[in-house]
C-alpha cells in the first residue's frame, strides 16, 4: 500500500462515526422538571369529542412515549383536590376526610410568619341560592378588588375580634383565622367543595356550631354593605359568605416547592436555574374545567401547547432536559407521564392522546 493510501485509509477511519453511537450536544446545566396540570384529565363523557377537537401534536408525542404511573386515586368524596393532596406532600398518607394542613405554608407564602397557634384559611365566596339547596361558585369568578376584599375584611375582623379570635389578610381572596381550639374540626378545600351542594362539605366537628356561628355573624354585615349592592347593580356576583379550610398548627415538613416564575412561550430558560429539580403547576385549565366550560378548557389546552409542551419536547430531543415528569390530574385522580431524552427518540411510537383519554376519568 502506497503512502497516499495510508494516509486516506487513516483519514476515514478518524472521521467515521458508527451509527450506534449517538452524538448530543454539550450542555452545561441538565434539569429535571415536574409540569403539575390540574384538570388535564379528561372528563367523563366529553372524551371522544375533546380528542377530536384537540390539536396538541407535542403533548399527543410526550403522552405516548412516556412511562405512565398512576400516583393517586381518591375517595367519592376526598376533601380536597387531587393535586391539592399532591402539593401538600406524601401521598401515601392522606386523611381524605379532611382538607390538607397547609395553611401555615400558604401564609408563609404571603410573607406572613406566624409564632404560634393553629390556624385556617378564611375565603370570602360566593354561594348561590337554588331551589332547595345552596352551591358554592367557583372564587375565581369573584373578581373581587383588593379595595373591596379590604372593606370586607375589615368588617369580618370585627367579629372575629369579638370572638376572641384574630384574623390576617392575606391577599384579597385568602385571609388567616387563628383558633387553637378548633383544631379538630374537619374541613373541605374551597376548589374540591365549588360547584356542589355544600350541605356535606361543610366544617364538621366538635366546634361546627361555633364555626357558623361566626360564619352567619360575618354573613349578616356583608348581606347589604354598599359593596355588595354595587356588585349586584353591575351584575356581578355578591361576595356573601366566608369558607375555613386547611388548618394547622405547624408548617408541613412535605409541602412542594413550587417555582413561582416561568415565562411563557419561553419556558426553557427558566431551566437555566441552579435548582436540580424545579416543579411548576400550570393552573389554567382549573377554571373552565370547574366551570364546565369545555370550549375554553380546549383554548388554554392549545394555549399550554404552544407556551409548554412544544418547547419542553425540543429541549428533550436536543438533550437540555435530563427528566420532565408531567402530572395530570382530575378530581381524584393523578397519573405522572414521565420522560427522558430516550423517550422522545423512540420514532416507532406514534403520537397518541390515548394513555391520557384512557384514564377513567371522575
Amino acid at each position: 500500500m502506497t503512502q497516499k493510501q495510508t494516509e486516506k485509509l487513516a483519514n476515514r477511519h478518524k472521521t467515521s462515526i458508527s451509527p450506534r453511537t449517538p452524538v448530543y450536544p454539550t450542555m452545561s446545566v441538565m434539569k429535571n422538571l415536574e409540569l403539575i396540570l390540574p384538570f388535564s384529565i379528561a372528563p367523563a363523557g366529553l372524551e371522544k369529542d375533546l380528542l377530536k377537537a384537540m390539536e396538541t401534536p407535542s403533548l399527543a408525542k410526550l403522552i405516548a412515549t412516556a412511562n405512565t404511573t398512576l400516583l393517586m386515586t381518591g375517595e367519592a368524596f376526598s376533601k380536597a383536590l387531587a393535586h391539592e393532596y399532591l402539593l401538600a406532600g406524601d401521598l401515601s398518607n392522606i386523611d381524605f376526610s379532611n382538607s390538607p394542613a397547609t395553611a401555615w405554608d400558604t401564609m408563609q407564602s404571603k410573607g406572613i410568619t406566624p409564632q404560634s397557634g393553629f390556624w385556617f384559611s378564611l375565603q370570602p365566596i360566593h354561594i348561590h341560592f337554588a331551589r332547595d339547596h345552596l352551591v358554592l361558585m367557583d372564587q375565581r369568578r369573584l373578581q373581587i378588588t383588593n379595595e373591596e376584599s379590604r372593606q370586607l375584611f375589615d368588617i369580618a375582623k370585627t367579629v372575629c375580634d369579638e370572638f376572641k379570635m384574630e384574623l390576617m389578610f392575606g391577599d384579597s381572596l385568602t385571609w388567616f383565622l387563628r383558633c387553637d381550639s378548633w383544631s379538630g374540626l374537619k374541613t373541605a378545600t374551597i376548589d374540591a367543595a365549588c360547584g356542589h351542594n355544600i350541605d356535606i362539605w361543610m366544617a364538621q366537628g366538635e366546634h361546627a356550631r361555633a364555626w357558623r356561628k361566626l360564619q352567619n355573624e360575618i354573613q349578616m354585615l356583608w348581606f347589604s354593605h354598599p359593596i355588595n349592592q354595587q356588585r349586584e347593580e353591575n351584575g356581578q356576583l355578591t361576595v356573601n359568605s366566608v369558607w375555613l379550610s386547611c388548618g394547622a398548627g405547624k408548617p408541613s415538613k412535605g409541602t412542594k416547592a413550587i417555582m413561582n416564575h416561568v415565562s411563557k412561550g419561553d419556558v426553557t430558560n427558566d431551566l437555566s436555574s441552579p435548582i436540580e429539580t424545579s416543579s411548576i403547576v400550570l393552573d389554567a385549565l382549573m377554571g373552565p374545567a370547574m366551570n364546565s366550560d369545555w370550549s375554553y378548557w380546549l383554548e388554554q389546552m392549545h394555549s399550554l401547547e404552544k407556551d409548554y409542551f412544544t418547547p419542553l419536547l425540543q429541549a428533550l430531543q436536543k438533550n437540555e432536559l435530563q427528566e420532565l415528569k408531567l402530572i395530570c390530574s382530575d378530581a381524584r385522580q393523578i397519573v405522572q407521564f414521565k420522560l427522558t431524552p430516550w423517550s422522545v427518540r423512540k420514532f416507532w411510537v406514534k403520537p397518541s392522546l390515548s394513555k391520557l383519554f384512557a384514564v377513567k376519568a371522575v
